[in-house]
């Protein structure tokens, strides 16, 4: 079942497309459903994604498709679909995405994250659902959980995170690290995942979640 918002977001986006055949804007949405904020749209589009009612399509911009419609699902399309069956269309192995590059980080002592310019291809059968990034690894911190010197970490935005996911941490709003994240006592812990390194241990407001890992791409 979708929520009220949910539902009527994707009438919206699905009556755009019948009309013009090109995707509402955010700022779009946000208005039709008289949200305060963009970050309201992020979390429906997000929604609907994970419930495989809309995609998004990689490498073009405003590109939703909607892929079924609530309750009676493509009789109430009028977007047609590239075929009648199956209605949940899979991401093409060799689809690409462009994520944004925002520098290095740390898997050591925390560096400063740098917002670059370029971007890192990324097949797109390595990402789910929602926004993310590219990071290069800098450190040793994590190798054994798998993370070299050199690798491109995909993060997934996000601004919270469960005890012992990998995240990324802003640090007193300058400096981030790649570390695992618990929560300890009223303070937050970040783990290396490496015998030589210890935990680093910050004040609650101290610490910023940024994203979680979701992949992991290595160049020989």
């Amino acid at each position: 079942m979708l929520t009220r918002k949910q539902h009527e977001l994707i009438c919206f986006i699905n009556d755009r497309l019948a009309e013009t055949g090109v995707s509402p804007s955010f700022e779009e949405m946000k208005d039709a459903l008289d949200l305060k904020s963009k970050s309201g749209v992020h979390r429906l589009i997000s929604a609907l994604e994970e419930r495989q009612f809309i995609r998004r399509l990689p490498n073009r911009a405003r590109a939703l498709e909607v892929m079924r419609m609530p309750e009676r699902g493509e009789q109430k399309l009028r977007v047609p679909l590239p075929s009648t069956s199956p209605i949940i269309l899979p991401a093409a192995a060799n689809d690409v995405i462009e994520l944004p590059m925002h520098g290095r980080i740390a898997a050591g002592m925390p560096i400063e994250a740098l917002e670059g310019q370029s971007t890192l291809p990324v097949p797109a059968a390595l990402l789910g659902p929602g926004e993310h990034f590219a990071l290069e690894v800098s450190g040793d911190s994590m190798v054994e959980a798998g993370i070299l010197d050199g690798d491109y970490a995909l993060i997934r935005k996000t601004e919270t995170a469960r005890d012992g996911e990998i995240v990324v941490a802003l640090i007193d709003d300058s400096e981030a690290t790649l570390k695992y994240y618990h929560h300890d006592g009223p303070r937050i812990r970040l783990d290396p995942a490496n015998a030589l390194y210890e935990a680093q241990i910050y004040a609650a407001n101290q610490v910023r979640v940024q994203g979680r890992l979701a992949g992991l791409l290595r160049r020989y």
